[in-house]
């Protein structure tokens, strides 16, 4: 398989503040395979969102997706969706 950063992944924290230590360890431990991160959550004047989205452009020879994907959805309240944009 050759060399491809054609998978986006969608992480979705239900409650971020609780679960974003256990995400970043994930994300750390997938690091050299991540090329794009932004995260977004919903932000006010005077309260900021419980549920926050990451999204990830992964790279590499076999872009680790889907063992990523089990880590994560083995932290409550995580959800995560991924598409190999691979034409």
């Amino acid at each position: 398989m050759a060399y491809s950063c054609a998978v986006i992944m969608a992480i979705l924290q239900e409650q971020r503040v609780d679960t974003s230590v256990r995400v970043q360890e994930v994300l750390t431990k997938y690091g050299c395979n991540i090329r794009m991160r932004l995260g977004l959550h919903e932000a006010e004047d005077n309260r900021c969102s419980p549920r926050g989205l990451i999204l990830l452009q992964l790279c590499g020879d076999a872009p680790p997706a889907e063992d990523m994907k089990k880590e994560l959805e083995a932290i409550p309240g995580v959800k995560v969706k991924y598409m190999d944009l691979d034409f």
